[in-house]
């Protein structure tokens, strides 16, 4: 509908200005005494309205063009009445930026849709390794889209490189690609009651999110977190990098106690936690979910919390990086085929409290007959 307005709008100006175009024409064969006579004859009428300060009506885009064309052919100031003389200025300015803009409008092929568009540059930006070279490949080979890599070029992004320096993945993709042979550690601090200082150490896998080991000590040193990894490592899971931050208690010969296990120690760059964002996304939803509403009294009782919140976080806790899933499911847990918004017949819903109700977990029990 739109488009037949606009076509309907420039038919009716292009017809107006051809009017004006033969008019003038006409006038041009006229004897110039009778042009001097209309013209002042047409001056003294206007002067009635200019007197009476009655306002024209808008001009439409025909007029403009029209006076800003007449105006180059005499001295118009002294004729204008209607506007400002600024503004049949403005109207001037405004025709010659149409004008240069129709003159520089793009010349070739056409642009790609928008929708190809956006894929090159998501491509790009997924695989910076890839060249033009490459994407135009995948689109020919693998959507049967044949662009040339000279095309490609120029929808890339401007902060997209051509990938050739890049002599290994990024981290995030690394991570991504072993992450069920990955494992992170990390320490992190709680307080008691009496405002004792306590040091809780985590291990999860990061592929399954499950948390391999926890343990609490007050005085955390190299030998007792070597020992932690021990209780760890046991041979039967194929683990082959062990992500850690740069601290002190890791070391020198923690690290090669590792090694000679078959493990890779990725040490993370100086403060930056993102390196170990798994982890420490995991102490986060520690304290959220567990010891931001409850306080330990002692390192036995802290051990307790944990120990129930830990086995509620591996075998009941649904989390959404997984599907959603759960890291450890029991074998216990039935299977059960969604529904829609109905509980299955012939089930209840069963609640279980986790931490003295602090959480619960929910599970489907059949009903006797």
């Amino acid at each position: 509908m739109r488009k037949v307005s606009a076509l309907q709008h420039f038919a009716s100006g292009l017809f107006g200005l051809v009017g004006h175009v033969v008019r003038f024409m006409l006038l041009g064969v006229r004897s110039s005494t009778a042009l001097k006579a209309e013209n002042l004859f047409l001056r003294k009428q206007l002067a009635l309205y200019v007197e009476r300060k009655t306002k024209p009506r808008r001009a439409s885009d025909v007029t403009r063009l029209t006076l800003a064309f007449l105006s180059r052919l005499f001295a118009w100031r002294t004729a204008l009445t209607i506007v400002k003389p600024e503004t049949l200025i403005g109207w001037h300015r405004t025709g010659f930026r149409l004008f240069w803009r129709w003159k520089s409008r793009p010349r070739g092929r056409p642009r790609l849709p928008a929708d190809l568009r956006a894929l090159i540059v998501e491509m790009a930006r997924s695989n910076p390794t890839w060249g033009e070279e490459r994407i135009a490949a995948e689109l020919l080979l693998k959507l049967a889209i044949r662009v040339s890599p000279r095309t490609v070029n120029r929808y890339l992004p401007d902060d997209w490189g051509s990938g050739e320096g890049l002599s290994s993945q990024r981290w995030m993709t690394f991570v991504r690609n072993h992450a069920q042979a990955i494992l992170a550690c990390d320490f992190f601090l709680t307080v008691t009651t009496a405002f004792r200082a306590l040091y809780v150490f985590v291990v999860m896998e990061v592929g399954s999110r499950r948390i391999a080991h926890f343990n609490v000590t007050a005085h955390p040193t190299a030998a007792w977190t070597l020992q932690q990894f021990r209780e760890v490592l046991t041979g039967e899971e194929r683990h082959r990098f062990l992500i850690h931050d740069r601290d002190s208690i890791y070391a020198a010969e923690v690290d090669s106690a590792l090694t000679s296990t078959g493990l890779c120690v990725l040490k993370t760059p100086f403060r930056a936690p993102k390196a170990n964002a798994y982890c420490e996304r995991l102490i986060g939803t520690i304290r959220r979910e567990c010891l931001d509403f409850l306080i330990p009294l002692t390192e036995k009782h802290l051990r307790s919390i944990l120990k129930e919140w830990v086995t509620h976080y591996n075998q009941g806790r649904p989390h959404s990086s997984l599907g959603p899933g759960i890291p450890d499911a029991p074998a216990s847990m039935p299977a059960v085929q969604p529904s829609g918004h109905l509980i299955p017949g012939n089930h209840r819903v069963v609640a279980r409290p986790i931490l003295g109700g602090l959480h619960h977990e929910y599970r489907l029990e059949k009903v006797a007959a």
